[in-house]
């Protein structure tokens, strides 16, 4: 009895262990996503340091990935327009949630956003794969010249 019980707990004690070292105790390194804009291929992360100065004090590191695509169109919906020479990313635009929260308010349910600029519709740098693109081009079959439409990204227009 005493030696199942000794077993007992020290598988326990060894499941303990490897719970405890499978979950990061220092969730001070641990980087958190604040912002991932694949229309304007941009990630922005951010996570404590220690400073430099007082190593007893931490400061909070941000990092900014952009990704500028090569031969962006300035409408990314018609291969002909030129090639895209400018990008500007504002914080505030990529940092916006337009998805509106129920919050209580005096006992009543309202419903509200955290930006006011929603409607304007966003300058996609490159194709959102969540999205779908088309485009209309001149066909000429047998002389007859049609509008035909065509698809830029078939996996997010078409279901599985």
């Amino acid at each position: 009895m005493k030696s199942s019980l000794l077993l007992c707990v020290a598988l326990a004690v060894s499941l303990g262990f490897i719970l405890v070292a499978g979950n990061p105790q220092d969730s001070e390194n641990k980087e958190h996503v604040l912002v991932n804009n694949k229309c304007q291929c941009v990630t922005v992360t951010s996570k404590f340091i220690p400073s430099k100065e007082n190593p007893d004090e931490e400061i909070l590191e941000r990092n900014i990935r952009i990704l500028v695509p090569l031969k962006a169109r300035e409408n990314i919906s018609d291969p002909m327009s030129p090639l895209r020479t400018t990008f500007v990313y504002r914080m505030t635009e990529l940092c916006k949630k337009c998805n509106p929260v129920e919050i209580e308010l005096g006992g009543k349910i309202y419903q509200a956003q955290q930006s006011t600029s929603c409607n304007e519709p966003e300058t996609c740098y490159t194709y959102n794969r969540d999205k779908c693109y088309t485009t209309t081009f001149p066909f000429i079959y047998h002389g007859e010249t049609r509008d035909v439409k065509a698809v830029l990204t078939p996996a997010s227009c078409y279901a599985d």
